[in-house]
């Protein structure tokens, strides 16, 4: 164990006992996670049960599957290695309980199955609302002094209770034929433990000890799940950091963390040393959430550290422009960089997402030629433009943009690739005139794409192919101005949701003047929250986007909070 800290050693030497660990960010925790996963199977010795660690995100997941494989690799095989399970913990339920188990509760003559909404069959399953029926898909979930209720939100994400015997009714006619949506499979969850107590026994047994990753994010009918489980046996640890809490939407406020170290059979823990950030970053963070953690890392370069800049709305692109060359100045990784934002709105405009010219597949189109020439996003202009393609065909592949992904169709990702990758063939350069020069091209290769694809595999193209491709809403001058173009900008947009549990070489945080003030506040709301995930991602660089308008009033707290100011040249 000589790679773990003290910390980190205690914490992974512990007896088989319930822990609670707080981590700050960049403590190692999947490290101490995987490091504990095996010492608590050790410990369990010829027990036939069983340890799951568990996360919220198949990437999370897939990280600490690969570190296990590398810590077992170095040590003697051991029949015990195949009682350990690692996945998400939406999985962990589905799998040991509602697949099997939930249509006795549901009164259903068949396996419970999963139902993403917009299915026809839905129709029948609509709620009341004060404006229109919504598909019950739409329904949350909550969990209140230890009673369900049902409720849904507005547009405003202003929360509505559903009069309870109202949606229990719905819910329970979707139940009886072993349909559940995403926020009804949680229900149902707890709703078999508490009528099946013979499998919460067993699965109690089953799994005598259970490791929790990113707790921060366990929403309350998650909350009530796991305590069934303890109830019945189950020792929990759960890891994470209260301060990374940035789904309370979803009903995870961070709470369940707080308050679980504060119970007699719990053992407290802590992870205090970063060892993702340098320490100019570690002191903002700390300043902002009143923590005291140290830094592994110095460093003392005149580009590294964390600073504020102030952007026009008009001028963001400039400001990204300005981020990357400090990048690539400061000797910094682009392709482990990113600008993130607190919205998808705002990503989506700043990748060309939300491009307000072109009507109907033409907008789709335009959108990819965006991605290509101004933030060469080839993959994602490659589904863009092969979603177009399926609809001008009839009865294409079902899913195309993953079905082509498959080798058998090689041939076809390789016509849709070409046409993406080559401006003077394929899919036309933004720098031509829109109406005039962009659209007249982009009909005529299109044409040709679609009889090369009928000739080699046979699929039909629609009629009245120009009614689908139409010039409307074009605007008379270039997509994208050369000098943007040439401007290169390739650096990753995103939501800080997108980025919560990487770590970044560098990191422009778009932010709000309310985004600003909220974390200059702490981090008692979500919106602080959020940004204290953007400046924790940042292991050199970190830079603060302030709206000009609002500078001189933020100025005096951003320094006293341990930002520099920054000035683009």
């Amino acid at each position: 164990m000589s790679d773990l800290s003290a910390e980190q050693e205690a914490i992974v030497k512990a007896p088989l006992e319930s822990l609670s660990v707080i981590a700050c960010a960049g403590s190692g925790k999947t490290r101490t996670a995987v490091h504990r996963l095996v010492e608590m199977r050790r410990l369990m010795g010829d027990h036939r049960g069983r340890v799951a660690l568990l996360s919220f995100s198949n990437i999370a997941v897939d990280t600490f599957r690969e570190s296990y494989r590398i810590l077992v690799q170095s040590q003697p095989a051991c029949i015990n290695q195949n009682r350990i399970e690692i996945g998400t913990l939406d999985g962990f339920i589905t799998s040991n309980i509602l697949s099997p188990h939930a249509h006795r509760t549901m009164g259903a003559t068949q396996p419970a199955f999963l139902v993403a909404g917009g299915e026809t069959f839905l129709k029948g399953f609509t709620f009341r609302t004060n404006t229109h029926p919504l598909d019950i898909s739409k329904m949350k979930v909550g969990f209140r002094d230890g009673n369900v209720y049902f409720y849904y939100t507005t547009y405003n994400n202003q929360a509505i209770e559903l009069d309870t015997t109202y949606a229990l009714n719905l819910v329970n006619r979707l139940g009886e034929i072993g349909a559940y949506t995403h926020n009804l499979g949680r229900y149902w969850c707890y709703r078999v433990l508490s009528e099946q107590p013979n499998l919460l026994r067993a699965l109690a047994l089953r799994y005598p000890q259970i490791l929790i990753d990113e707790s921060q994010d366990i929403g309350v009918l998650h909350q009530a799940i796991l305590e069934q489980l303890i109830s019945a046996g189950s020792q929990i640890t759960l890891i994470g950091d209260p301060n990374q809490g940035i789904y309370e939407f979803a009903d995870a406020d961070g709470k369940f963390l707080m308050q679980y170290g504060l119970r007699a059979d719990v053992r407290s823990y802590q992870l205090t040393r970063n060892y993702r950030s340098i320490s100019s970053i570690v002191t903002l963070a700390n300043n902002l959430s009143g923590r005291t953690d140290t830094a592994e890392m110095k460093s003392h370069l005149p580009l590294h550290g964390a600073f504020f800049i102030s952007y026009k709305d008009s001028m963001k692109e400039q400001l990204i422009t300005a981020f990357q060359e400090t990048v690539i100045a400061a000797n910094l990784n682009l392709k482990s960089s990113a600008v993130v934002c607190r919205n998808s709105d705002l990503v989506n405009t700043l990748t060309g997402e939300n491009t307000p010219v072109g009507f109907g597949l033409v907008k789709g189109f335009v959108k990819a030629a965006i991605l290509r020439d101004k933030h060469q996003d080839y993959l994602n202009a490659f589904k863009i433009v092969a979603s177009c393609i399926s609809k001008l065909l009839i009865d294409p592949p079902k899913n195309i943009t993953v079905v082509i992904t498959h080798p058998e169709f090689r041939s076809l990702r390789h016509e849709i690739w070409s046409f993406i990758r080559n401006p003077d063939l394929g899919l036309p350069s933004t720098s031509l005139i829109a109406d005039t020069e962009w659209h007249p091209l982009l009909l005529e290769r299109v044409k040709v794409l679609l009889s090369s694809l009928q000739l080699k595999f046979g699929l039909k193209i629609v009629d009245r192919l120009g009614n689908k491709l139409t010039v409307r809403e074009l605007p008379n001058s270039p997509l994208v101005i050369e000098a943007e173009i040439e401007k290169n900008i390739i650096l990753r947009v995103d939501t800080v949701h997108q980025v919560k549990g990487e770590s970044l070489d560098s990191v422009l945080y778009l932010a709000t003047s309310k985004n600003i003030t909220d974390l200059l506040n702490g981090l008692d709301t979500e919106n602080g929250r959020i940004g204290y995930v953007a400046v924790t991602r940042a292991r050199y660089l970190f830079w603060l986007g302030v709206p000009e308008k609002s500078l001189n009033n933020l100025r005096s707290t951003l320094i006293s909070k341990g930002f520099q100011e920054a000035v683009c040249a």
